[in-house]
């Protein structure tokens, strides 16, 4: 009697199975079912063949788009040489306040033969005028990210090493990044040998140091603190809220139009752009900046 007692209590506590409430229907994806669909509705109507990674600090949220295309990397190949740079400079190969001499002439990967840079062709002619003399990789590194300098890049390669630079970035999982050479090396362009990226490569370097696991959190500090000073502004920043600190780095040539970055948001993320087929590169800076924008609608208000 005490046993089925007990049966009848617990019945009554639990009620049948059957008469419980429904569990919740199945949610959309925070950021919307429609965003991924206004994206790509952005890009079809500009014409331009566009690859893009998205994804939340907090990881809750992600979008890719052609993810692992490959893509001419343009001046994003920066990126992995900025953080070996701080990876030697951690290890105690190098330090950031060492001085290297400034000489114009370079190797190219093809033959070994020597180049010169042409200052027409560069972003930024400063440090040109240090020729002669002796720079610290502390200030190449900020001409090469700030003002996207192709002298202060190659200087840098030429200590590193392109083979160090690209053992990094496959260690930190960024394998569809390949860092080959310097820039405007024309023997190597005529053969095709081109450094590449894919929007999903760029992504994991961007996250790996938004988190302090490109090198250590002290290099990774430094790192962001030099992006931010990013000088070009015009694509993923311009779709920004004003005020709203950007870590970024663009890429730019001839029907390139390129940016990745980390965006200190009140809900933080990494955002790819890589875009590609727009001669006008005013019009690749603004499908940027309208990505951009629907991107960050979304993802504050899915937070």
């Amino acid at each position: 009697m005490l046993r089925c007692a007990v049966c009848v209590i617990l019945a009554l506590l639990t009620g049948p199975v059957q008469a419980g409430p429904k569990g919740p229907a199945r949610q959309p994806p925070p950021l919307g079912p429609g965003v991924s669909a206004e994206i790509q509705a952005l890009i079809k109507k500009s014409g331009a063949d566009v690859a893009l990674a998205f994804r939340t600090l907090d990881r809750r949220d992600e979008l890719f788009i052609q993810p692992d295309a490959s893509f001419h990397a343009a001046s994003t190949m920066k990126v992995p040489v900025l953080i070996e740079l701080f990876r030697q400079a951690k290890a105690g190969r190098l330090s950031l306040d060492d001085q290297i001499a400034v000489v114009n002439q370079f190797h190219s990967i093809v033959d070994g033969s020597s180049f010169a840079l042409d200052t027409s062709e560069d972003s930024d002619t400063a440090v040109y005028s240090h020729l002669g003399g002796r720079m610290s990789y502390r200030d190449l590194a900020e001409a090469m990210i700030t003002v996207s300098s192709n002298f202060a890049t190659n200087l840098i390669i030429e200590q590193l090493g392109a083979q160090n630079i690209q053992r990094t970035t496959d260690a930190l999982g960024a394998t569809g990044m390949h860092v080959l050479r310097g820039v405007e090396d024309d023997k190597a362009f005529q053969k095709g040998l081109n450094n590449s990226t894919t929007a999903r490569a760029l992504l994991t370097l961007m996250e790996a140091i938004a988190r302090g696991q490109a090198v250590d959190t002290a290099s990774s500090d430094e790192m962001i603190a030099i992006l931010k000073r990013q000088k070009f502004n015009n694509r993923i920043p311009e779709g920004l809220p004003a005020g709203i600190p950007v870590a970024h780095k663009t890429g730019e040539i001839t029907k390139i139009q390129h940016d990745a970055a980390i965006v200190y948001a009140g809900r933080p993320f990494v955002l790819v752009i890589l875009v590609r087929g727009l001669e006008d590169a005013g019009q690749g800076a603004a499908l940027a900046a309208a990505i951009t924008r629907v991107l960050y609608r979304a993802s504050q208000a899915a937070g």
